[in-house]
């Protein structure tokens, strides 16, 4: 398995990832497919072939990005199992999956929340039987907002995971400061996951992250293929793609369309972004790595090419500190991801 190497600060926990070069993961929300919440709202992207999905896979480890997030609530189970038929149990690999939605993997149905204590090592189990290892690196509660009694009682349960050997590490996948005061400090609590990117930056979970000894996956990276620069304010989605569905956790799309306030940003900052030879892509994750050396960016793909386009960043890293100030200057004060629950 990939190694935990030692904090820089004497006495602190060690934290997962090299934090001396820039680490890039994929996010596998998109290669889960087809989703959907109870009431049959689309939660999924769609045009998915498993076998594209599976050669991108394969693409992302040749490149060198071998951090895969996930979550059991990903096309309801199948992320996970797409990533097991691709990895075929390879220990050069570190998975990082979500628990606290309750999932029906034959009608592919996100349920709702699951957040009782009992349910925690069960969906642990499922998750590892999807993924077929014996041990996950990573587990981290999905829910945006927990009450923090209630969080505590499913970490209690994660610890219990981590001393029988089926869990890393574990963490939570979330927007609100109070909730990395409130755990940081666990023992095996080493991940957070919140929403970031160039036009809703995250300034408040940025400041109390800096000094953690946690590991910071970013969600969102390219505003849910916004900041891929394939779109324009004409583009319409189809309409079984999350993207077309009025969510309230996302402000990237409108009725089915990027928003078109978004786009006025990135068509200002566009070039910005290509400084150096970059793609748009490439900028937008430089300038990630540019706000904090902690941030991994996880953005989805579901293509070789999109992930070839994806590792390339990793020869660029951060964007220069004059551009990303010129950028940030542009975009203005949009607004931030802090609490917000943007996807």
């Amino acid at each position: 398995m990939l190694e935990y190497p030692p904090h820089k600060k004497q006495g602190l926990k060690m934290t997962v990832f090299d934090r001396t070069r820039p680490q890039l993961g994929l996010g596998c929300w998109p290669i889960g497919g087809a989703m959907y919440a109870a009431d049959g709202t689309s939660l999924g992207y769609t045009g998915v072939d498993d076998k594209t999905s599976i050669n991108a896979i394969h693409a992302a480890v040749a490149n060198g990005i071998k951090l895969f997030d996930t979550a059991a609530a990903y096309g309801a189970g199948h992320s996970e199992t797409l990533l097991a038929e691709a990895l075929q149990r390879r220990d050069d690999v570190f998975i990082v999956t979500k628990i606290g939605l309750e999932i029906k993997e034959n009608e592919r149905v996100i349920v709702g929340e699951e957040l009782e204590s009992s349910s925690v090592i069960p969906a642990i189990d499922r998750c590892l039987a999807r993924l077929k290892r014996e041990q996950i690196d990573c587990v981290l509660l999905h829910p945006n907002r927990v009450d923090l009694d209630v969080a505590s009682d499913i970490f209690d349960q994660m610890e219990v995971a981590v001393t029988q050997g089926k869990v890393r590490s574990f963490g939570w996948s979330t927007d609100y400061v109070d909730h990395v005061q409130a755990f940081h400090d666990r023992p095996g609590f080493k991940v957070i996951e919140h929403a970031m990117h160039v036009l809703m930056d995250a300034p408040s979970m940025r400041q109390i992250l800096q000094d953690k000894p946690l590991d910071v996956l970013i969600r969102s990276p390219l505003a849910m293929g916004l900041l891929s620069g394939k779109y324009t304010v004409d583009t319409v989605m189809p309409q079984d793609d999350v993207r077309s569905t009025q969510q309230s956790w996302t402000r990237n799309y409108i009725d089915g369309k990027p928003n078109p306030e978004h786009m006025i940003r990135f068509d200002a900052i566009r070039e910005l972004l290509k400084t150096g030879g970059r793609t748009e892509v490439q900028g937008a994750l430089g300038w990630l790595w540019g706000k904090s050396e902690n941030n991994i960016p996880v953005p989805g793909a579901r293509t070789v090419e999109q992930v070839e386009g994806l590792a390339g960043a990793l020869a660029f890293g951060a964007l220069p500190e004059s551009t990303i100030e010129e950028i940030d200057s542009l975009v203005g004060d949009l607004y931030n991801c802090d609490g917000a629950s943007p996807r």
